[in-house]
């Protein structure tokens, strides 16, 4: 017979790597899994695992992933970047959301090297989310880098939390977009910002 574990007599600390594996295996109990079998050995040690990568975002900062990727910016224009794929995990279920982030800042005197938006996208989004807060947080990141006059961000996400569990609608995709700096921007710049991000 399986025991069951106390989880409220724990004492887990942030350090503590192993709390992981312990919690996985008494959820593998409680469902009425015999966390011993064959298949399910390695599981909880897989399921750490998998958690701490997929919650990487924690262990790094706008500032190291953008490094010296900043410079001088070289024209007035718009810079768009879209379908920047992502993978998070909602805090509410644990569970998946992905899609696609769209980027769109006019430049003050700098401008970041392409491959950070991408970089700056990965930081929030490896960490426990949810999508209206991940849109603001990679737009105020981005402000903030380089100076940029204004940003827009928008995501388009399917959610397992959606598709799988509660109301059960897999095809229902969400929509966020969040803009900083607009209320410093003329009509035909908002509109220069605007025109290519999807």
């Amino acid at each position: 017979m399986l025991e069951f574990m106390d989880v409220q007599t724990l004492q887990f600390k942030p350090a503590d790597r192993n709390s992981g594996k312990l919690l996985c295996k008494q959820m593998l109990i409680d469902i009425g899994e015999d966390p011993s079998r064959e298949g399910l050995q390695r599981t909880p040690e897989r399921f750490q695992k998998a958690f701490f990568e997929l919650t990487s975002g924690y262990n790094k900062t706008v500032e190291e992933v953008i490094g010296e990727g900043i410079f001088e910016g070289e024209s007035n224009g718009p810079i768009v970047m879209n379908d920047i794929e992502f993978f998070s995990l909602c805090e509410h279920h644990l569970l998946p959301f992905w899609g696609k982030a769209n980027i769109a800042y006019l430049p003050g005197k700098k401008i970041l090297g392409l491959s950070k938006l991408a970089r700056v996208v990965e930081v929030f989004a490896r960490r426990l989310q949810v999508q209206e807060r991940l849109t603001r947080e990679i737009a105020d990141a981005i402000r903030d880098a380089v100076g940029a006059r204004a940003v827009v961000v928008s995501i388009n996400a399917g959610h397992m939390c959606m598709a799988m569990r509660g109301v059960g609608k897999p095809d229902a995709m969400t929509y966020t977009s969040y803009k900083t700096g607009f209320e410093n921007l003329n009509q035909e710049e908002k509109d220069s910002l605007l025109r290519n991000l999807k």
